[in-house]
This record gives C-alpha cells, sequence and structure tokens, in this order.
C-alpha cells in the first residue's frame, strides 16, 4: 500500500476529486471534476452512496465505515481504494478523510482523492514532464556529494514522472578512483548497477536487474550502442529482441519485463567524459518514447552527469586527501614507561573534507616526552601536505631538546616562511613532561587549552598564555610550568571534538570536562578515548577530531639515579665510575660500556645546554 500511495502522491499528472459526505456515507456535495470522472451521467453524482464507487480491497462497506467512523473520532484518515469510474473501469487512488464544519448539518466530511491518469494520458505533456524532471525534484539533490545516495534519487525522480522503470548504471572506474574513467580495458567495459525503480510492484525487477550487481554487456546490443555513440538509443523492444536479450544474460524474467515496451538509453556525460547511462522502460499501453521525451531525458542526464561529476571527483580529493593524511599521521609513539599514551583520529563526516588535524608522542632524553596536538586550517590535500611539513619539522626540532615555547616559535618561523608562497596558518599546543621531577611545562599557539585531570578526579582547563596561531602574528610565545600529581591524566583534542554549528564552544568545553568523572584517573585510556568521541558520530557537519590522552606518573625513585658533576677535566671519570654501581644493582652490566661511553660523550660537550641530563 506504501508504494502504491507513494506513486499516485508523486504523480505530476495525477488528478484530484474533492467530495463531501454525510453520516451515511452519501455524497452531498462534490467538485466539477469528481462529477465528469465519477458520475455516470451528469448531476447523478449527488446522493450516490460513496460506498459504491468502492470496488476493494475487502468489503466495500466495511471500508466506508471505517472512514466515517475516523471522521466521527474527530480524526483524518489516509488509505488506497480502488474506485470504480464511469469511463476508466476501476483504479487506485489515495483517499484522505477529513472531518469538517459546516452550516450543513448533514456534512460530515470531506473526501479527497488523487487518481491517477490513465496509460494513456500518462508522459503525454512535456511541459509536465521537464518541470517534474528539471524544475522540480532535481534541484534539490544538487548539493548532494555521495554517488550512491544520489543514485536511487535521480531514477526516483525518473519514476514516475518520465517511465514506468528506469535504472542507473555507471562505469566501475567511476566508482573507484580512476582519473579517465571512461578508458576501455581489455576493449570491454565494467559497468556498475546503482538503483532501480519501477512503479508495478513487481519483484521481477529486482531479480532480474539487481543493484550493486558488475557487469558487461553483450556485444551488438542497444547498450554497447549507446556506450559506443554516446547518444541516446531510443527503441521498441520485440519480443524476439526481449527474448535474444534474456538469452544473452541467461536471465528468464528480462524477456518478460521488456517485451513489447519503449525503451530509451541516456548517456551521462561529462564534458567528453562517459561516467555511465540510465536505462527508461516505458510499458505497453503508455504513450512511447519520442523526440520531444528524448530532448526532455538527455537534458535530465546533463544535469545528473555535473552532479554525478562533481560527486566524482570531490570523492577522489577526500579519499587522496585522506590516505595523504593517514599516511603522515604516527603510526606509532614513543614515551617513557611510566607514561600512558592512547590516541585517537576521526576523519570529518563526508560533508566537511578532510582537514589537518594531527598528534604526536616523542620520548625525549633525560626521561622525558613531548606531547604535541595541532590544526592546520583549511581541508583537503593543501592541509593535509602542510600538515604533514609541520609534523615532520616538530620531530627534527624535538632533537634539539628546545622549550615548548622556543620550539613553537621555531614553527611559527616556517609557517611565515610557507605563507609567502601561499596563506597558511595552524594553531598547536606543545607540552613536555619530565618523569623524573613531575613538572610539566606547557605552551600554546591559538589553540584550545588542554584538560588536566588529577587522582581525585577534579579538572581544569589549564590556562596558557595565550598567543596567536602559527603563521599569523609575530607575539612571543610564553609557557606555563606546573607540577603533576602521579596518576594524573592530561587530554589535548582539537576544535572538532567540542565545535559544533548550533552550539556555543563553551558547551563543548563544559560538556567535555562533565565526562572525565571521579573514577577517570583509574579508568583504561582506550575506555576513555571512546568515551570522549561517543557523542560526535550523528553530528553530520562534524570536523575531523584528534585526540591524545596520557596519564603521567614520575619514575620511582629506585629506578633512576642523578649526580651534579662540576665542570672539570676529571668529571668524565667521576662520571664513569658512578654509573658502574647503580647498573650491577639493576642486573644490566652488559649496559655497562654503552653507558659509560654516553656518560663521557655528555661531559666532552662544549657547552651543555642548562639543565641538560645524562638519564639512565
Amino acid at each position: 500500500m506504501a508504494a502504491e500511495m507513494s506513486a499516485v502522491l508523486s504523480s505530476t499528472s495525477a488528478q484530484t476529486l474533492t467530495l463531501g459526505i454525510d453520516r451515511k456515507g452519501r455524497i452531498r456535495q462534490h467538485d466539477r471534476g469528481a462529477g465528469d470522472i465519477l458520475a455516470d451521467k451528469p448531476g447523478s453524482l449527488l446522493d450516490t452512496d460513496l460506498g459504491e464507487l468502492i470496488a476493494g480491497p475487502g468489503d466495500p462497506a466495511e471500508a466506508l465505515s471505517g472512514l466515517i467512523e475516523a471522521t466521527l473520532a474527530d480524526r483524518d484518515n489516509t488509505t488506497v481504494l480502488s474506485i470504480r469510474t464511469a469511463s476508466r473501469s476501476v483504479v487506485d487512488a489515495v483517499v484522505t478523510i477529513e472531518p469538517i464544519r459546516s452550516n450543513d448539518p448533514e456534512l460530515l466530511a470531506q473526501v479527497v482523492m488523487r487518481i491517477p491518469p490513465p496509460a494513456a494520458e500518462r508522459f503525454v505533456d512535456p511541459a509536465l514532464m521537464r518541470n517534474a524532471l528539471l524544475d522540480g525534484a532535481v534541484r534539490r539533490i544538487g548539493g548532494a556529494l555521495d554517488i550512491e545516495q544520489m543514485a536511487p534519487e535521480l531514477v526516483n525522480i525518473l519514476v514516475p514522472h518520465f517511465c514506468n522503470a528506469a535504472g542507473l548504471l555507471m562505469l566501475e572506474s567511476v566508482m573507484g578512483d580512476g582519473e579517465h574513467p571512461d578508458l576501455e580495458r581489455d576493449g570491454m567495459q565494467l559497468f556498475r548497477r546503482l538503483a532501480v525503480a519501477h512503479d508495478d510492484g513487481d519483484p521481477g525487477w529486482e531479480a532480474a536487474f539487481p543493484v550493486g550487481e558488475i557487469l558487461r554487456y553483450p556485444p551488438d546490443t542497444l547498450y554497447t550502442r549507446c556506450i559506443k555513440t554516446r547518444k541516446p538509443v531510443c527503441v521498441i523492444m520485440t519480443e524476439d529482441g526481449a527474448a535474444k536479450l534474456a538469452q544473452a544474460w541467461v536471465r528468464t524474467p528480462v524477456s518478460r519485463l521488456v517485451a513489447g515496451t519503449s525503451m530509451l538509453l541516456l548517456p551521462l556525460l561529462a564534458g567528453e567524459t562517459l561516467l555511465g547511462f540510465f536505462v527508461c522502460v516505458r510499458r505497453i499501453g503508455f504513450h512511447r518514447f519520442d523526440a520531444y521525451d528524448t530532448d526532455i531525458g538527455m537534458e535530465f542526464a546533463r544535469r545528473a552527469a555535473v552532479f554525478m561529476d562533481s560527486a566524482r571527483r570531490y570523492s577522489r580529493e577526500r579519499a587522496t586527501a585522506l590516505t595523504l593524511q593517514r599516511s603522515m599521521l604516527p603510526t606509532g609513539l614513543s614515551h617513557p614507561a611510566s607514561v600512558e599514551v592512547r590516541h585517537r583520529y576521526l576523519p570529518g563526516s563526508k560533508l566537511i573534507e578532510v582537514g589537518g588535524d594531527w598528534y604526536e608522542s616523542i620520548a625525549l632524553p633525560g626521561g622525558r616526552v613531548a606531547l604535541v596536538v595541532g590544526d592546520v586550517a583549511g581541508h583537503g590535500v593543501r592541509a593535509a601536505v602542510t600538515m604533514g611539513r609541520l609534523r615532520t619539522a616538530i620531530k627534527t626540532l624535538t632533537m634539539f631538546e628546545l622549550p615548548p615555547a622556543e620550539t613553537l616559535q621555531r614553527l611559527d618561523d616556517l609557517m611565515h616562511e610557507l605563507g609567502e608562497f601561499e596563506p597558511h596558518f595552524a594553531t598547536c599546543v606543545y607540552a613536555i613532561f619530565d618523569t623524573v621531577d613531575g613538572t610539566c611545562e606547557v605552551a600554546s599557539a591559538g589553540h584550545l587549552p588542554p584538560l588536566l585531570v588529577r587522582p581525585d578526579g577534579s579538572s581544569e582547563f589549564l590556562d596558557v598564555s595565550p598567543a596567536p596561531p602559527l603563521g599569523i602574528g609575530a607575539s612571543p610565545i610564553s609557557s606555563r610550568t606546573l607540577q603533576i600529581e602521579d596518576g594524573s591524566l592530561l587530554v589535548m583534542y582539537t576544535d572538532g571534538l567540542v565545535e559544533k554549528r548550533t552550539e556555543d564552544i563553551d558547551q563543548g568545553l563544559t560538556g567535555l570536562q562533565k565526562l572525565f568523572g571521579p573514577n577517570s584517573p583509574t579508568e583504561p585510556l582506550d575506555d576513555l578515548c571512546r568515551l570522549t568521541l561517543a557523542g560526535v558520530y550523528d553530528d553530520h557537519q562534524r570536523d575531523d577530531i584528534a585526540i591524545l590522552m596520557a596519564r603521567l606518573r614520575r619514575i620511582g625513585s629506585d629506578r633512576h639515579v642523578e649526580w651534579n658533576l662540576a665542570p672539570k677535566l676529571t668529571a668524565a671519570r667521576r662520571g664513569r665510575s658512578l654509573i658502574r654501581r647503580p647498573l650491577r644493582q639493576w642486573g644490566l652490566e652488559e649496559l655497562i660500556p654503552v653507558a659509560e661511553l654516553v656518560v663521557s660523550a655528555e661531559q666532552d660537550q662544549p657547552a651543555p645546554r642548562p639543565g641538560r641530563r645524562a638519564f639512565l
């Protein structure tokens, strides 16, 4: 019933009839159209029992009684009934009954019937078809960017406005990432059927033409003619032709479905490139395709091709950017043994291009770890490339063991240099945690503040001195150093996690903070990452998201040693002698030669950086 109702309501040439009935179901009023279509002779429709016009389904009296009961209960009711007409036998109509208030005490309800036109009158008026195909529904799907989502919407425009059945087939290379989708391989082209629609409710269409099927068309058929000439093909499918087609495909139902039909194939051309084609079918008894229909169909196909090509190019660029970004994101994060680190990256929704979010965790000499999260402004391949440059630069800068503020200052210089050729800017937050003294130094360049969750469950966003994003200003970048309690969580993230188009960003920050309760510091980091992302999947305009979550702990006092050696010539020898004892206590005698070399190298530095530590 739902399919029948949809077919009638979506028909552009369906006629609307209006009747007024009393409590007994007798027709008290009607419009002119109802008199012309339902009455045997002029004026004979008044006082006619509506039940006499109902031919099914089921008992007409029972169907009418159900409609009247709904009206007496002050409810609207809509159903599909078979209506007996004066000149057109029995037709399926969508019937809606509504209670009304009238000066006529006998008038109970208004009955609105939507009746499809007879087969001979469908697909006759070019103006109606042009309006439905070109000026109506097709405009609503122009912004879609997913080919598989767009395909059923396109064929549902063709059916029922243009034909009784339709299918959309696309080159398989279009569905992939081919740069030239219409190039032949081995002389044959693979096509994928993306959508099928029909208005007769016959399941044979889905059986004979399954959606998702990948196929090659038999040679010397109307399909290959359309593919080779890239022009529309219009034929009357004879019984012999249908039988041959069914035999070539080894599908018997094909012959029954297409024998005697009028078929029109419409190529989808993006410039000179063939993307696929529509197959349109009109059954026996309906107006056959003619030159007017071909012109209207080709105009529809040209517009559809523009939409499909835009979606194809967007999908290919998005896949390229996503692949590039994922290849540049770290596959493994390094950190000291006392620090636990987890990360998550979630690409943006399909409505949003791939962005430039990134993260990094790098173990530093001296029992320290650098934790970094950044976000390059913009989307697409350019943002992914810039993200790769920044990530490479920051890995290089960590080798110099610079403080966070100085590291970001160097990155800012790099962004200014890149901006000379093409404008770039990015936000970044950089933290260095020392596992020996438990301090954490944080610097930020235009980035959202990290969230610190203490072991008792209390939390705060770290107030770091603000600085403009990298590549924008020349303001100095400063840092903040704070003491971290063992077991605290440091949550670093990009704006896609807390920013929504319908909410203020403060709401997102508050919501993030509420996710971390009293037990959060002891929960597995993987569970906390999943909890953090749980509410973002339903946002269809979501930006990409990067999260870096670390549980920070100091190394136990029995697991490290530290000495301050005076800058004397004997310092290296003194350091070598000091290091032997703890290594023997820890059962690491085999590392003594290497440790001695490290100590000697550190002491031989001409001007060691203040605070530099040889950590073992």
